[in-house]
């Protein structure tokens, strides 16, 4: 059987992308990396990994996710700093789904920023 491709659009397989965060074992090290991992984590249903990449500040207590909804592909349209030296960055996108027999997207503008030396999402821009 071959192996699951990751959501997140990369060439990898998921366990060998994304799966390895949502796993714990390791932590992103971009944004964009956190970014794509989140994307995965909201098509794999991973709840407990949202909220735990999600800022203290600006993190929901609770988090549920709409079943019926299937997200399909990432698109990445930008991003500013989130590298490995940064404290702060952005990432733009655009997630595709498929909720209620319908297509759609959600473009956002994404900020992230380091929390105890992990990236974690803050918020979006408006």
């Amino acid at each position: 059987m071959p192996p699951v491709p990751c959501p997140c659009g990369l060439a990898e397989s998921y366990a060998a992308c994304c799966g390895r965060f949502h796993g714990g074992a390791l932590a992103a090290p971009t944004a964009e990396l956190l970014m794509r991992s989140r994307f995965s984590a909201f098509a794999v249903g991973d709840t407990a990994y949202l909220l735990r990449t999600w800022h203290p500040g600006t993190r929901p207590r609770h988090l549920s996710l709409d079943e019926s909804q299937q997200w399909t592909r990432l698109e990445i349209l930008g991003r500013t700093g989130g590298g490995l030296l940064h404290t702060e960055g952005t990432v733009e996108f655009r997630a595709h789904y498929r909720h209620r027999g319908r297509d759609g997207f959600l473009e956002e503008n994404s900020r992230f920023r380091r929390d105890d030396g992990h990236w974690v999402y803050l918020d979006a821009e408006a």
